[in-house]
């Protein structure tokens, strides 16, 4: 059995879904990283194929543009998606829906060239059927059937999905220590040869800015985070941010600057994260504490940050406010 000062650090990165992966590992001697690199390119372009709305051909788009009431056949990882995405709708009252595609694109945030305007506010689509409410998945046999016309848009899970593909990865070559992530979503597997956690940065939800707000240690589970700072248009002084929310049809608009959720999976976390941010800085720690989740709330208060932890569904005693 090889000793830790025996295992080797590898990093490997590549570009997929408009960003960049990331893989830090540490292994013994011997291995072809090679070979390694292609498996995980392979895993997120796949990820890629399957679910984005930027490509064309993508079995995504494929699916939005079939008819109505008629089975299509989909991948594996796209049905297990779905599935997923439906059972984080239904446990969030909604909050988290995939049948926001039009919304998306209407707002300037989907592939085109829209750009929103004073004049375009007011002929936004009506908001639309949920995924819920519209949409069968039958992941046994890889077949979805839409019930009514949606556009789905699966920004708000695909990405944890992704790097949860990239665990899979790792995990099928024996690699038992690792970090991987796509764009700040992020995932491990055991400690540092030298007993240590992986440290993983949260960002500061401020926009224009990148920097770190605080970091948090990370073991055998994965962390994601849904922000009002990232992305999103200006429309007279008015900044709306990218996150749709599924009852008004139209972007956020509540204290929430950032949540962040640690789960299982980064799929998982990733959903619950969107969903929790769309609840609002009320009713997302309320659920949150009610499911056992671990999360971490940043809101705007004024010319203050302040963060609601809960940890194991558990409100922690101490609020910190950070100056924006």
């Amino acid at each position: 059995m090889k000793t830790s000062t025996e295992l080797l650090r590898f990093s490997l990165s590549g570009e997929t879904m408009g960003t960049r992966y990331t893989a830090l590992f540490y292994v013994g001697a011997g291995i072809d990283t090679d070979e390694v690199a292609r498996h995980l390119a392979c895993a997120v372009a796949r990820v890629d194929q399957q679910m984005s709305t930027w490509k064309p051909d993508s079995d995504l788009n494929r699916l939005n543009a079939a008819p109505e009431q008629q089975w299509i056949a989909v991948p594996q990882e796209l049905a297990t998606v779905l599935s997923a995405a439906l059972r984080v709708s239904q446990q969030s009252g909604g909050a988290f829906d995939v049948a926001v595609g039009d919304l998306v694109n209407a707002w300037g945030f989907g592939p085109g060239e829209q750009t929103v305007t004073e004049q375009t506010l007011a002929t936004m689509p009506p908001p639309r059927l949920s995924a819920s409410a519209a949409l069968v998945v039958d992941p046994l046999r890889k077949q979805v059937r839409k019930l009514a016309p949606l556009q789905l848009d699966l920004n708000g899970i695909a990405k944890g999905f992704g790097v949860d593909e990239l665990a899979r990865c790792l995990d099928g070559f024996g690699i038992t220590r690792y970090l991987v992530g796509i764009d700040g979503e992020m995932r491990a597997r055991g400690v540092k040869p030298d007993g240590q956690c992986w440290v993983v940065a949260v960002e500061k939800p401020e926009r224009g800015v990148r920097e770190v707000m605080g970091v948090m240690e990370l073991g055998d589970a994965a962390i994601a985070t849904s922000g009002d700072y990232r992305h999103w248009v200006d429309v007279a002084g008015q900044a709306y941010a990218h996150t749709m929310n599924p009852a008004t049809g139209a972007p956020l608009c509540n204290r929430l600057a950032a949540v962040t959720v640690v789960a299982a999976s980064c799929m998982l976390a990733d959903a619950w994260a969107t969903a929790l941010m769309v609840l609002g800085e009320t009713e997302g720690p309320r659920l949150a504490q009610e499911r056992g989740m671990d999360a971490l709330f940043v809101l705007r208060d004024e010319q203050r940050f302040k963060e609601i932890s809960i940890v194991g569904g558990r409100l922690q005693a101490q609020i910190e406010t950070r100056p924006m």
